[in-house]
Order: structure tokens, then sequence, then C-alpha cells
């Protein structure tokens, strides 16, 4: 038997179940709207070891961090010392007021009222409180803030420090992406890779009318394609400059597969998703068929 055909025969018989990256370091996925960052992003927790809570989205922070601030006191304290956020803090008068931001907040004061059964909000609502609100009624905080909870969520958990986790969604303005960087190299956490996954406009419009969310109406639509184009785009441009060409990985996220049934054509979402898993990992220098091993795996596990 030839020394390549019992290779062959080896290689047929491994087969790899999961890999793992070493920390520390952050894996960061952005792209525009509706190009399956969080799908992904789950994808490769799952294909490289890394646990549920080490997949940051910015959406999930957002929504967990009041909460997290009632209910440790540890994290409370982190955001007012080092962050200037707390619940003793008067949206009024505080770092963050303006005239803007002051008006903003009496238009919503009925509904705060009746949300949080008080009414004197208009003499003191804290940050926290705004932040409460905002969040569980779609309405944007101050940039600030979105920086901050990015940050002060991975400095609270010291497993982040020393140990690979995935940033998905986030930065999406060069100066978050200025903030992120700054914070990262305080705390020597490098970047592995930044993943930027990309579809086209017409692409995003399809996906985002048959997910049918009521805030995917085409004017809202076109307005975030126009977010990454002005915002998101740049902040890779500006990772790409900072950190280096090799850092950044362009994935084409629209790599569609069909399943015939009958005389249809349907799309396969799932092996769709795994296609763009399948160009992620090799941009991480996994080999091909260390992928496909994977992703069998991570299919089979699914079913």
């Amino acid at each position: 038997m030839s020394l390549n055909r019992v290779a062959y025969e080896l290689e047929s018989k491994i087969k790899v179940e999961r890999v793992s990256l070493r920390g520390p370091g952050v894996l960061i996925l952005t792209g525009p709207s509706s190009c399956g960052k969080g799908e992904v992003a789950s994808a490769l927790s799952k294909v490289m070891s890394i646990p549920q809570d080490a997949h940051l989205s910015m959406g999930e922070i957002l929504r967990n961090t009041f909460q997290k601030a009632k209910n440790d006191k540890s994290y409370a304290k982190l955001l007012a010392e080092n962050y200037k956020l707390s619940a003793d803090s008067n949206i009024f008068d505080c770092v963050d007021t303006t005239e803007d931001l002051t008006k903003k907040v009496l238009n919503y004061l009925p509904e705060m009222q009746v949300y949080f059964k008080r009414q004197d909000m208009d003499k003191f609502t804290s940050q926290l409180e705004w932040l409460e609100f905002c969040t569980m009624n779609g309405l944007l905080v101050p940039n600030r803030w979105t920086q901050d909870f990015i940050v002060a969520h991975i400095e609270h958990n010291p497993s982040f420090k020393v140990n690979p986790f995935i940033l998905d969604g986030y930065p999406r303005t060069v100066k978050a992406a200025q903030h992120l960087i700054a914070f990262l190299r305080r705390f020597n956490i490098p970047v592995i890779k930044v993943l930027h996954l990309s579809i086209s406009k017409q692409e995003m419009l399809s996906r985002a009318t048959k997910r049918g969310r009521a805030d995917d109406d085409e004017t809202s639509l076109l307005s975030r394609y126009q977010f990454y184009i002005e915002n998101v785009h740049p902040s890779v441009d500006y990772l790409k400059t900072e950190l280096g060409s090799d850092v950044i990985a362009l994935v084409d996220a629209h790599q569609p597969v069909y399943k015939q049934i009958g005389e249809q054509k349907i799309f396969d979402l799932e092996k769709s998703i795994l296609n763009v898993v399948s160009s992620s990992l090799r941009s991480l220098g996994v080999s091909r068929m260390t992928v496909k091993d994977l992703l069998d795996q991570l299919s089979n596990n699914e079913k």
C-alpha cells in the first residue's frame, strides 16, 4: 500500500468534532442589517467551544445592563465609578444632559410614569431608569452609553481577559471602534479576527422582507443600509488601518443553498448559514477537511 493511500485512509477515519481558540482574544463580527451576524456567531461559538455567555451581542448587552445593575452591586459600582452611569444620577443633571435629551425624556413622561408607577419623574429620572425605559420600548440611548456598556460588560467578567469571546454587531461607528480598540489594548486583549459579513442592498431588503418584522418597512431598511455605508463600513476601514489588513476578512454572507421538493426549489436556511460559517472558519486558518468535519458535526447536532 502506498504512503499516500495510508494517509488517505487515516484521514478518512479521523473526525474533528471541535476546535478551540486560545485566549485571550476577541472575534468581531460586523456587517449590514440582516446579514446573519447572530446566526453565524452562534454557530462559530458551538464549533469553537466558546461558551454561550461569551457570545456578546450589542442588543443583548443593552437588554441585560439595567437588570444586572439592579441585581449585582459590584456591577452597579463599576458602572458608577468607571463609567459615570448609575441609579443615583439624574438624567436632567448629569454628564449626558443636553437640551435635546431633556426634551426627549419629557416627551415620554406620561408613559414613564405609568411604566415606573411614579409621578415625580419630571424632577428625577435616573440614568438607569431611562436606559430601562428605552430598552423596553425600542428607543435609542445616548451613544456614550452604548460604548460604555459594551466595555463595562467585558471589564466586569474576568473570563474575558483570559479566554476568547465573540463580539457580534459592534462596533458600528469609527468613534465606537476607536473606543473599543483603546479599551482592548488597556486590558491586553488582542483582536483575533474581524469577520466582515457582506451582502448587497437588494439581498438585505429581500431577507428583511421575508423576516416580516413590524419595523422592516422599506424606508427603515434603506435608512439602515445607508447607516451601514456611512458608518459601519468606515469603522471596518479604521480597524483595517489600525490592526492591519491580515486581521480583516471579508466574508460573502450570501451563499444560498436550495433543496428540491417536488417541482419547487426551497431556500435551505440552515445549509446557507453553514456555507457562511465554512468561509468564516477558513478565514481563521482552519483546514478544509477540518471545516467539513466541524460542519457535519454541527448539522447532526441541530437535527
